[in-house]
């Protein structure tokens, strides 16, 4: 049957003219009756951004039906003319270097509402699906079991920051703003909001929700999309008092949640006519009260008695409540597989750990990958599970997944209002510029004032980029004099020190009072934030497979000992006779975050070092020490980047980095630098080392001059036994890779008791 079919009751001629119009007109087969205009060869750009998602169901993160949202509305894409030009476009247009397929007739599911476009040709060069031929938009004889769908390469556009998430099936354009209403006046000025009137956005103002037939159900979906694990009882009957004085405005009037819902617009809800002679009769607003987890917390002694789970924890996030999933398996940390990943997962995930329900469900190590075990595949969670262990999965191979499937997750957590007190000024866009912050005086009157910037430092500025919602820090500037563009000149705080977990800089330490040496608004602090960051990781098992000693004649480390690599006792020997004892091992430093690690100093200012025939890009990139049981050092080394580039990657990903030629220095997202054990200075000088017990500790970039997303994981740890002529390693494992109970055993290991190592 053709798309296109003609009249038969007309005469001859008519109909002879007729039929041969409308079959220039006909495209492809269906079984439909609409003429099929051709498509138009000049498509008008639309003024508005088109949005593009991949949905559907079973998908990974890199396929997926294609769903367009314009004018408002999600729709999709009918598979008549698709090609695989078209989804080059689309994949590009979600942050995917190019497209490896495409499916048709709905294969990830049927989609709802309108069908956008039809007969889609795309060059495949263009820039936006938008820009393609087509019969234009909401023009179609389609049906949705005719959806398009793309399979894009699994690598991504560098620099392309918008997350490919799992989405919640929700109509929001019903429901999208949620809030509590408190109503007593002290309530209103503490942070976190924690109970109060269920009040919902409807237009230009908040409207309420009956009660009748209001469930706890309800309330722990209105909790978890507010950023609360948990849900209390309220007292209604003091609501009821004031809530009789109050004009209500009812849009909702029946609510009917599961429970596992992360979302209120996800529930079957039941909206007033506006007819309607009584909207609630016998009822009242819906109220409701909820338990914050510890981290948002104000009762500190109620705080002690709330726990969050210990064997689940997030890794690699810029902001609070979000990260790749770690579980704790046999005192191990390992990663969480993405197929099947869902939100009523990512939600059980969550609530865990102290925060709401999952804004979003993310695949693909979109929050960086793990290196180690992957423990769980196919978790299927229905919502209500006490934490991710009682949920079903699988347990992995190595044939199922790899780190480049590591699921993550993106938390809802309780509105703090910390980035009113803080901003940027003077900057080119908003992700730089000199910190700001809303500070009070005797009389209260608030004022912005500067931060001194002489202790300022890159975990301080990871602390202002994290309240201010800007991601990562990329840079913490102790001289502003170039963003000089506000006329803020006194300081507001000084000495401020961070750990780089706090929520703002309020929590960090500081001085009481101001002292800061360099008073002028120059000298200020600054920041530049980033989306993304390095996460740079030592592989632990090759430096215990690759360690051993060797005795080097001291005529061979001329060059060694010009670059400080040999320990002190060395400039005393009679060169260039005898040797020195040194402790070998390889390198092999991998980044699994999610942007290259980079040098912080340009080539400009590298130094030539003539003796070895390289340049160094960092003084330090990595400190070797051998400490003793009550944490001493009793040798160390040290080791200039004299070479940061890509040794090898994982498959799919293409090395940037090479060093020969002074060529760019760095390491790439998902490659590695490898310094083999046979290099100068790849060592400790253990010359002067007595027989004995000892920890061997390697840290990368200790001294924090790059920014990265994580810095627990820069040290790597070993049990190592000497014996004056041999050397052991055993139990050598990442900072942050092992339980805290393995962790304290490891602390107050004895020490090899004979020379086999189990």
């Amino acid at each position: 049957m053709e798309k296109s079919g003609c009249r038969q009751q007309l005469p001859f001629s008519l109909l002879f003219a007729l039929w041969f119009t409308c079959c220039l007109a006909q495209t492809t087969p269906s079984n439909t009756a609409t003429p099929a205009p051709t498509p138009s060869l000049s498509p008008k750009p639309q003024t508005e951004r088109i949005k593009v998602k991949l949905t559907g169901f079973p998908r990974k993160h890199n396929e997926g039906r294609i769903e367009l949202f314009y004018k408002g509305e999600w729709g999709t894409i009918c598979d008549d003319d698709f090609s695989i030009a078209n989804a080059n476009v689309l994949c590009r247009q979600l942050g995917f270097v190019s497209a490896t397929g495409w499916t048709h007739s709905a294969k990830y599911g049927k989609g709802q509402g309108k069908i956008w476009l039809d007969n889609v040709l795309c060059n495949g060069g263009e820039k936006s699906i938008e820009f393609c031929r087509s019969r234009g938009w909401g023009n179609s004889d389609c049906t949705h079991d005719e959806d398009a769908g793309v399979v894009c390469k699994d690598e991504r556009i560098p620099g392309f920051v918008d997350s490919n998430v799992i989405d919640a099936h929700v109509d929001e354009n019903k429901i999208e703003e949620v809030r509590l209403r408190p109503v007593v006046p002290l309530a209103r000025k503490r942070q976190p909001i924690t109970e109060g009137v269920v009040e919902v956005k409807h237009r230009d103002g908040w409207v309420q929700i009956c009660d009748l037939g209001w469930t706890i159900k309800n309330t722990r979906v209105v909790c978890g999309m507010l950023g609360f694990p948990h849900e209390k009882k309220v007292n209604k009957n003091f609501y009821k008092l004031y809530l009789e004085r109050q004009k209500n405005y009812f849009l909702v009037h029946s609510v009917a949640c599961t429970g596992t819902e992360v979302h209120l617009a996800a529930c079957p809800l039941e909206f007033n006519k506006p007819n309607a002679t009584s909207t609630c009769a016998g009822g009242m607003a819906a109220v409701v009260s909820c338990m914050p987890g510890p981290l948002f917390m104000q009762n500190s002694g109620l705080k002690k008695k709330l726990k969050i789970s210990t064997n689940v924890r997030l890794k690699g996030g810029a902001r609070v409540g979000e990260g790749r999933v770690e579980v704790l398996k046999n005192n191990e940390w390992g990663t969480v597989c993405d197929d099947r990943w869902t939100l009523q997962s990512a939600s059980v995930v969550c609530r865990e750990l102290g925060f709401g329900s999952a804004k979003e469900a993310l695949t693909g190590a979109r929050m960086g990958q793990g290196l180690g075990p992957i423990y769980m595949n196919e978790v299927r969670c229905l919502g209500q599970e006490k934490s991710i262990w009682n949920c079903p999965f699988k347990n992995i191979t190595s044939e199922d997944c790899q780190h480049m499937e590591d699921a993550a997750v993106r938390c809802n957590v309780p509105y703090m209002g910390f980035e009113n007190s803080i901003r940027l000024t003077g900057g080119r866009t908003r992700y730089e510029g000199r910190v700001e912050v809303l500070s009070s005086d005797s009389n209260g009157t608030q004022s912005w004032g500067l931060i001194c910037g002489e202790t300022w430092s890159t975990r301080e500025a990871t602390v202002a980029c994290r309240q201010l919602g800007l991601g990562y820090a990329n840079q913490g500037l102790q001289e502003t004099w170039y963003w000089d563009s506000s006329n803020v000149t006194e300081m507001a705080m000084s000495g401020v020190k961070c750990t780089g977990n706090e929520m703002s800089l309020s929590q960090c330490q500081h001085h009481k009072t101001i002292s800061c040496q360099k008073s002028a608004a120059k000298f200020a602090a600054g920041v530049i934030c980033s989306e993304t960051a390095s996460d740079l990781i030592l592989n632990a098992p090759l430096v215990q497979q690759t360690v051993y000693i060797e005795d080097r004649p001291l005529h061979m480390l001329y060059c060694a000992a010009e670059e400080d690599c040999l320990s002190k006792s060395a400039a005393k020997a009679n060169w260039p006779y005898g040797h020195r004892r040194l402790l070998r091992f390889s390198s092999q430093i991998h980044n699994i975050g999610r942007a290259d690690f980079k040098p912080k100093a340009g080539r400009h200012s590298w130094v030539w070092h003539a003796c070895h025939g390289h340049y160094h890009s960092m003084d330090i990139f990595t400190h070797y020490d051998l400490l003793n049981a009550n944490g001493t050092k009793v040798a160390e080394g040290h080791k200039a980047s004299f070479c940061l580039e890509d040794t090898d990657c994982q498959e799919g990903v293409s090395k940037r980095y090479e060093c020969a030629n002074f060529g760019d220095q760095g390491i790439t997202v998902g490659c590695w630098d490898l310094y083999r054990h046979d290099i100068d200075c790849q060592w400790i000088d253990i010359t002067d080392v007595k027989p004995g017990n000892y920890i061997f500790q390697v840290v990368i970039n200790p001294n924090h001059e790059v920014p990265e997303s994580d810095f627990t994981n820069n040290a790597m740890k070993c049990n190592c036994k000497y014996d004056g002529h041999r050397i052991w390693l055993h139990n050598c494992h990442v900072g942050d890779a092992f339980s805290e109970e393995a962790e304290r055993r490891f602390e107050k290991y004895p020490g090899q008791l004979n020379n086999q190592v189990s």
